[in-house]
């Protein structure tokens, strides 16, 4: 059973609360930076059929670029706590729809944030195998708490999230793991979460009943 992140926001304290949680986590849209899971990139098969190849290439010599356009498209995404302190196991820490471009850009429209607090953010992306992404995803988070001289609250920091995942077969369908941290303006470190990472394709005959 999914469990709402909602319930945990009080062992935080009020920091990482307005921090991290408006109302459930700055998961994608302003997270915090974590670094970057192990893995393994999958490599293409050598006896591979000529219309993949024509696809997905070999990898060269030197820095190996897959030209792998498969995560290409409009996704809904959820991202579910493994291992952050403080917060269980399976806890949903966000959702939401992101986009990934053929340019090598990504956006993303977080839905565990306010507007106020930022909830679009940008990242670049890199096929680091067959079927394999790595992500680099920044955010300007914000602090959304009315002050004298800041009555919209105030600008607490960049959040770096970073995901490495892999696409399935079908290229509707992929999982992985990402990281998140939070800095301050002055390059502290304010907060972490990590987990796993899944994402649904959305197309133009996609129902809303399948992005709950």
């Amino acid at each position: 059973m999914k469990t709402n992140f909602r319930k945990f926001a009080p062992a935080f304290g009020a920091l990482v609360v307005g921090l991290l949680l408006t109302p459930i986590s700055q998961a994608e849209c302003g997270g915090i930076k974590l670094p970057l899971l192990p893995h393994t990139a999958m490599q293409p098969q050598a006896a591979a059929p000529a219309s993949q190849l024509s696809r997905y290439g070999y990898p060269g010599e030197g820095d190996r670029d897959y030209s792998d356009p498969g995560i290409v498209g409009f996704w809904h995404v959820k991202f579910v706590s493994e291992g952050s302190t403080g917060i269980p196991d399976g806890a949903e820490i966000d959702a939401g729809y992101s986009q990934w471009h053929s340019d090598g850009t990504e956006i993303m429209n977080s839905g565990g944030r306010a507007p106020v607090t930022t909830n679009f953010c940008l990242g670049v992306w890199k096929a680091v195998g067959y079927h394999s992404y790595k992500l680099n995803h920044y955010a300007a988070s914000w602090d959304p708490t009315p002050a004298a001289t800041a009555p919209n609250g105030t600008i607490l920091g960049p959040a770096r999230i970073q995901e490495q995942v892999t696409l399935s077969p079908g290229e509707n369908k992929f999982t992985g793991n990402f990281t998140i941290d939070q800095y301050d303006e002055s390059g502290n470190l304010l907060a972490h979460l990590q987990g796993t990472i899944s994402g649904t394709r959305i197309d133009v005959d996609t129902p809303e009943e399948s992005i709950f």
